[in-house]
């Protein structure tokens, strides 16, 4: 599975952007999605997970109550809307998929769980 994330950019403090990660190359409806993070000097961390068909979803406390994740699997891609954004949400974002059609086991919040990595996207927040 090849993964193609965009919608990155430099923001405000209090705005919004929203991420998309285009899948090709396996059955994308199988697959569980998850957004990931990484700030400078710091591990990557989970941000939301959705599960194959879109009825679950799991989100950070960071971003609870500001991050949407969703799907749209006709599309074979999978979104991040993410608004009243804060400087520390400052970092790349990969999206990233693991093979699990059922959603068995229930969705995986750590990065070693994900076999397939994008490249990831530049968000920058600024005060």
């Amino acid at each position: 599975v090849q993964l193609q994330a965009c919608g990155g950019g430099l923001v405000q403090a209090g705005g919004f952007l929203r991420l998309s990660c285009v899948a090709s190359g396996g059955t994308f409806s199988s697959y569980a999605m998850g957004w990931f993070r990484q700030a400078p000097g710091k591990e990557r961390e989970f941000v939301a997970g959705i599960s194959w068909r879109g009825g679950f979803t799991d989100y950070a406390d960071s971003v609870k109550g500001r991050f949407t994740i969703s799907r749209d699997n006709a599309k074979n891609t999978v979104y991040l809307q993410m608004i009243s954004l804060k400087p520390e949400d400052t970092a790349v974002y990969y999206c990233a998929a693991r093979y699990n059609r059922y959603n068995v086991g229930g969705l995986a919040t750590t990065s070693d769980k994900y076999p397939y990595w994008g490249q990831g996207t530049q968000v920058t927040v600024s005060s």
